[in-house]
């Protein structure tokens, strides 16, 4: 998600778009009100000192607190070591605000492909003039590069998870931005849109799937490789699980709704362990419309609407990239979500429901069709974090609904993992990914956590339920958010990007940043929110490039499943973002120049045990560009109860070090760091710069922008537009990166 978003305070009219609404008045309990069943709270410290407890998770909290009454602070936990077997290798990378991508002494960086970049030959080079035919960004690279994901391939073309130096990389392309390099002089103004740049944008958003080689110091992308494919927001795609067919999916294109066509906003992603590629669909509002007076014309009555309004799209609501006016050609009229017809079958009304969903895509076979896989639920997906599959263990994803005071998801598969299914492609995802149990998390004040049931009779979720009639199991797949809020499911902030532990199997996700919070003196109004365990700081952030209320720095959290139980799980906040020289209540995890940072964003382990961690800030970057760290976590439980800024108690894990979290690189200007890849020999890392020079308003006769990355990292004086790219990283000596 784009930072210009994360910071956004309040919202717009409802009849224009704002991407950061809160959509959930469910009066389902914050973790403030679960925390209040078992502890006071304390009291706001002045001066921006927390007390501490050196109690680990596993104790009670209430023996980890000690009385009430006892404000002495006990001993901080002490920083956690690296592991034995694992450590950071390289100088610390400062601080900057440099146009460039600065990597640690001793590492290269190449450019692998950039926006309009061609895939095949026949189609002419990317040429800085936004010239390029609509119709060849079905053949080009699309843009906004985020999520990805490496797929080794063996010389007979088939899923080698071992293979480091020939494979697949799969690349998300979020969104359009600007756009700087799609057109000849970015969008162009008024109402209503032309119809070949809306054409053209269609067809840059989706995935992009290129054969990669390495050959010696040299990693490029195989140009004519029959593998390279694009899958855009016009591929048809079959809807599959327990949605298919469903009536709320029906459509004019698909009138047994059983297909529809496009992915859309695709940030995070995931993999599976057969070898397919996992995208989700996050902001997909940011391209449907709706009309005025709609809610009068649809047949399922309050129901319906209330249904429509919980995802975000109320009626007179027109979307950013207003597609659907560009003409009245099905390419463009489907992307309005308004009645306009006879039945659900004459026309896309119910085009909100086909999106929202986890794609999977098989990057080995490129005339296979996609899958919307419907039991994972619908939401703003950020991302499908598997498990580490075990033989005989069903196969569990967890996914995170980025919005404020939305959920935490986790799906169970029916069938339990057979290795022999590697390499079968689509065939296993239907075996895997359309039968399962979707749950939604719910976090209890002693630090434990369970995992509430999303299925259709069960915990409320029902034809007689007041919040919301749910008809079949479809209804509470595609309605996830409302079967959330039934269950009582505990709001979170904004859940992003997750990651699994590949040897202990704990789970990490961030929270980027929540500026909607309230001091716990205030009386929230609206969708504002006090502090809560999960999410304890208030704090006034003076420092950065605007003043910022709230939590303008993010946090991580994790939690370990429960090895007895698949609805039980302990937790704790693993890392706070901040500067370096914020109080101490704010700084919770000890961080110093050598490893600050703002807004986590992105995350990934890689298999030897090292989490990447990436941001999309806008509360630092008078400070420094965005960046990414390399860090070695410890486990949930090695730190103790801490109180943060503002009073609230929360359980922290143990403080950062040098040893244990450090920043490894820093991006140009105006850029998001995100989308991080690595090959199975560690060798070869890949990640991505979105949006750099976002911020600028370019002069197009003058040729000026606020970045001209990437084709100036090679030479600084070359100028050319912003576009974004996938980054190849190496070391100079061809070593293992980050030890």
């Amino acid at each position: 998600m784009s930072k210009q978003h994360d910071l956004a305070a309040s919202q717009s009219d409802v009849n224009e778009y704002d991407e950061d609404a809160v959509l959930n008045p469910s009066a389902n309990p914050h973790f403030e009100d679960i925390l209040a069943a078992r502890l006071s709270r304390r009291v706001a410290l002045k001066g921006g000192i927390s007390t501490t407890a050196a109690a680990l998770l596993g104790g009670s909290l209430l023996s980890a607190c000690g009385s009430d009454d006892d404000s002495t602070p006990a001993p901080a936990p002490a920083p956690a070591p690296a592991p034995a077997a694992l450590k950071i290798g390289f100088t610390a990378v400062a601080k900057n605000k440099n146009d460039l991508v600065t990597v640690p002494e001793g590492y290269n960086v190449s450019i692998l492909h950039a926006l309009g970049d061609p895939m095949h030959f026949g189609d002419e080079s990317w040429k800085d003039d936004g010239s390029e035919a609509a119709d060849s960004y079905n053949r080009r690279i699309g843009d906004g590069h985020d999520g990805m994901y490496w797929f080794g391939m063996s010389d007979a073309g088939a899923f080698d998870a071992k293979r480091s130096d020939r494979g697949l990389l799969a690349v998300n392309h979020e969104y359009v931005v600007a756009p700087y390099g799609l057109h000849p002089a970015g969008r162009a103004a008024g109402a209503t849109r032309n119809a070949t740049e809306v054409e053209k944008e269609i067809y840059a958003h989706g995935v992009s799937v290129v054969e990669v080689k390495r050959d010696g110091a040299n990693t490029t992308m195989v140009r004519g490789s029959r593998y390279n494919r694009r899958v855009t927001s016009a591929t048809t795609m079959d809807i599959t699980g327990p949605a298919k067919g469903h009536l709320l999916l029906q459509t004019l294109f698909s009138p047994t709704g059983v297909q529809t066509r496009g992915t859309n906003n695709n940030c995070a992603n995931g993999y599976t362990p057969w070898g397919t590629y996992l995208t989700c669909e996050e902001n997909y509002l940011n391209v449907i419309s709706r009309a005025a007076g709609d809610d009068a014309l649809r047949a399922g009555g309050a129901k319906e609407v209330s249904s429509l309004n919980r995802y975000g799209l109320p009626q007179n609501r027109k979307s950013p990239y207003l597609w659907d006016t560009a003409g009245t050609a099905d390419l463009f009229a489907r992307w309005n979500s308004s009645v306009t017809g006879a039945s659900a079958v004459a026309d896309y009304r119910n085009t909100i429901n086909t999106f929202g969903w986890v794609v999977e895509i098989d990057p080995f076979a490129p005339d296979s069709t996609p899958a919307k896989r419907t039991a994972l639920g619908r939401f703003n997906h950020e991302g499908a974090w598997p498990a580490e599959a075990v033989a005989g263990k069903p196969i569990v994803i967890y996914m995170g609904d980025d919005s404020r005071n939305e959920y935490i998801y986790k799906f169970v598969s029916k069938a339990n993992w057979d290795a022999a299914d590697i390499g079968k492609g689509m065939a296993a995802g239907a075996k895997y990914l359309d039968e399962g149990t979707l749950y939604v998390a719910k976090f209890n004040a002693d630090g434990t956590g369970t995992w509430v049931e999303l299925s259709f009779g069960k915990n409320g979720l029902d034809g007689t339920n007041a919040t919301y009639a749910f008809a079949d199991q479809g209804d509470v797949l595609i309605n996830a958010r409302l079967a959330g809020d039934v269950v009582g499911a505990t709001k979170m902030d904004r859940p992003e990007w997750g990651a699994v532990h590949p040897t202990n199997g704990e789970v990490y996700m961030t929270l980027t940043n929540n500026s909607n919070r309230v001091a716990n003196t205030a009386t929230p109004t609206g969708s504002q929110l006090k502090p809560d365990a999960a999410n304890p700081r208030y704090y006034e952030d003076l420092k950065g490039a605007s003043s910022q209320k709230g939590n303008p720095n993010g946090h991580i959290i994790r939690w370990k499943e429960d090895a007895a139980d698949v609805t039980k799980m302990t937790w704790d906040v693993y890392l706070f973002g901040a500067q370096a020289d914020a109080a101490a209540d704010i700084n919770l995890s000890s961080l110093t120049d050598v490893n600050d940072f703002s807004s986590p964003d992105g995350l990934y382990f890689d298999k030897r045990g090292m989490l990447w961690i990436q941001t999309d800030d806008g509360a630092y970057t008078d400070v420094t560009n965005c960046m990414m760290l390399a860090a070695l976590p410890g486990k949930v439980g090695d730190g103790g109860v801490a109180t943060a800024a503002g009073g609230t108690q929360t359980r922290a894990g143990a403080k950062a070090s040098a040893d244990t979290l450090r920043r490894f690189l820093v991006g140009p200007k105006e850029c998001e760091i995100t989308g991080i890849a690595m090959t199975p020999d560690h060798k070869t890392l890949f990640f991505n710069v979105q949006h750099p020079g976002e911020e600028t308003t370019p002069d197009w006769a003058a040729k000026t922008f606020g970045s001209y990355w990437p084709a100036n990292q090679a030479d600084p004086t070359v100028k050319k537009r912003p576009r974004s790219a996938t980054v190849v990283i190496t070391r100079k000596d061809g070593g293992e990166i980050g030890i």
